[in-house]
């Protein structure tokens, strides 16, 4: 039986191959090869090739297994095991020559949903700031083989937090709304720009709490688990997991002191 340590060795090996791609293509001028969503979700060629070098190396590694990608969609697998992907997280940074983005690998055990999967490894590379997060359940998560770990007893006045904002422009409206409510009780606010370097970002101890509505299960599969290896507490609405309606993660105490500001302008959303 694989150990949840060799997949993240997995993860790792082929997210940093797939890295090595998109850096390459980006140096050679990126491509737009469609939108999806609106005219601001845009899905490059680098995108496209980078998922199908995943999918092919992962087919080779772990035959049996289930997949689930941002371009090319799902597959079911037989050994109750799927690879949640993203290979370009923070694609209009990517476009823009803005470097943080990353490619992001995870591996979950039971159905490909956030509300019920158990993520066991993961991995994230931002190829443009060299760093390579991992974390494998029970394992811990690293950055470039060093330990992380979030900041603890942070105070809410004193908190640095990310966001991100929807492609739709009546949400990114609504979310707004809420970061001018917010940005009056803590440090300040953070828009990055790539929901899996916003959760390996609070594992650094680069922000100390990151909340955002409208992610995809790739968005932050593999970067929930190094959140949480490092300390973080994750979660959504109504004390339940994180999915596409809430996904917050902080330290605990600086977590419960967020979740009830979030959950009633997020939850009166519905």
């Amino acid at each position: 039986m694989t150990s949840n340590a060799e997949l993240r060795d997995i993860a790792v090996s082929i997210a940093k191959r797939a890295a090595a791609i998109v850096q390459q293509r980006r140096r050679d001028g990126v491509e737009i090869a469609a939108s999806k969503s609106s005219v601001s979700d845009i899905v490059t060629r680098a995108d496209r090739e980078a998922e199908e070098l995943i999918r092919g190396a992962l087919s080779a590694a772990r035959p049996a297994d289930g997949f689930l990608g941002e371009e090319s969609g799902a597959e079911a697998g037989t050994s109750g095991l799927t690879w949640v992907v993203d290979p370009i997280d923070g694609t209009v940074n990517y476009a823009y020559g803005i470097p943080d983005y990353a490619v992001s690998i995870a591996v979950v055990e039971g159905d490909p949903d956030p509300a019920s999967w158990r993520t066991l490894a993961g991995a994230v590379v931002a190829p443009e700031r060299g760093d390579v997060f991992a974390a494998a359940l029970g394992e811990g998560a690293t950055l470039n083989g060093g330990p992380l770990r979030v900041n603890g007893a942070v105070e809410l006045p004193v908190a640095l937090v990310g966001t991100g904002f929807s492609y739709d422009a009546e949400t990114r409206m609504r979310q707004a709304e809420f970061v001018g409510r917010l940005i009056g009780e803590v440090r300040d606010i953070r828009r990055i720009g790539s929901a899996a370097l916003d959760l390996c970002g609070l594992a650094a101890g680069r922000l100390d709490a990151y909340y955002e509505r409208g992610l995809n299960p790739w968005d932050h599969a593999a970067g929930a688990l190094v959140a949480r290896e490092a300390g973080a507490r994750v979660g959504g609405l109504d004390g339940g997991p994180e999915g596409r309606r809430l996904l917050l993660a902080a330290a605990p105490g600086l977590y419960e002191a967020l979740e009830p500001r979030i959950a009633a302008f997020f939850g009166a959303w519905d």
